[in-house]
């Protein structure tokens, strides 16, 4: 059966350039490691779409909104539905000096951000840049290879996806309490710091909204726990010492 539109759900994919094999994104860590685009501070996972949400690009989200759970498939998306045609206008000759105190350093390939926009730099020479303004991948067919892992359908698989969505915390870190209308969510305090953490927890807070209808009140709990007294981590330190020597002699006695 074909997904509904608005169905939350986790796909698993890798995608490349149809001309050249490139992989440009990929969700699978061993797939990632046969690249230059591995992280190894990334968690690889499968990724979370709502179908004709465009959450992904348009010739993707066309293919997954005739998918159903379980359906493996090739999807070739062609510049019109993903990032569009170049246009020439957008590659322009700037003087180098734009650039600042590290004009000199720049070389082909580079990327700068302009003006508020991210370009790739395509010539360097007598004082001037030739910056591409269009999207790398502007104008080449893509090829997804992807797998439809599973639908959410109960509110806590929901809420669980919605949090981590925009908050990349680890699974056994999320702790809520959905009781009702009202769910009360704790944040781990490794994200009480994050940049623009005020506009991140709206954004959640729409994203179950919609897509929980059930919940109206939503409460974020940040709990702070006082530092260790420094008295208490040298009793601590002494006390591990005898228990230390103990398993010591134990093993010597071995």
């Amino acid at each position: 059966m074909p997904l509904e539109k608005g169905s939350l759900v986790l796909v698993d994919y890798t995608a490349k350039v149809k001309d050249t094999n490139e992989v440009f994104e990929t969700t699978r860590e061993e797939e990632a490691k046969k690249t230059d685009l591995y992280d190894p501070t990334r968690k690889y996972e499968p990724r979370l779409v709502s179908v004709g949400e465009a959450w992904v690009l348009k010739g993707l989200d066309e293919a997954l909104a005739k998918a159903g759970v379980g359906d493996k498939m090739n999807v070739e998306v062609t510049p019109d539905k993903g990032f569009g045609e170049r246009d020439p206008n957008k590659v322009r000759m700037i003087p180098q000096r734009k650039l600042g105190d590290k004009a000199d350093e720049v070389r082909v390939g580079d990327v700068v951000e302009l003006d508020d926009r991210t370009g790739i730099v395509r010539y360097v020479g007598s004082g001037r840049l030739q910056v591409d303004f269009n999207h790398r991948l502007a104008g080449k067919t893509l090829v997804y290879d992807v797998n439809v892992i599973k639908k959410l359908d109960t509110d806590n698989d929901k809420i669980t996806a919605l949090i981590k969505r925009r908050i990349p915390i680890e699974d056994a870190k999320i702790k809520f309490n959905l009781s009702g209308a009202n769910l009360d969510m704790e944040l781990p305090e490794e994200t009480y710091m994050a940049e623009g953490l005020q506009i991140i927890k709206r954004a959640v807070a729409n994203d179950i909204f919609k897509f929980v209808p059930a919940v109206k009140n939503i409460k974020f709990i940040e709990n702070y726990a006082a530092p260790q007294p420094a008295t208490e981590k040298k009793e601590e330190g002494a006390a591990a010492k005898p228990a230390a020597a103990a398993t010591e002699a134990k093993a010597e006695a071995k």
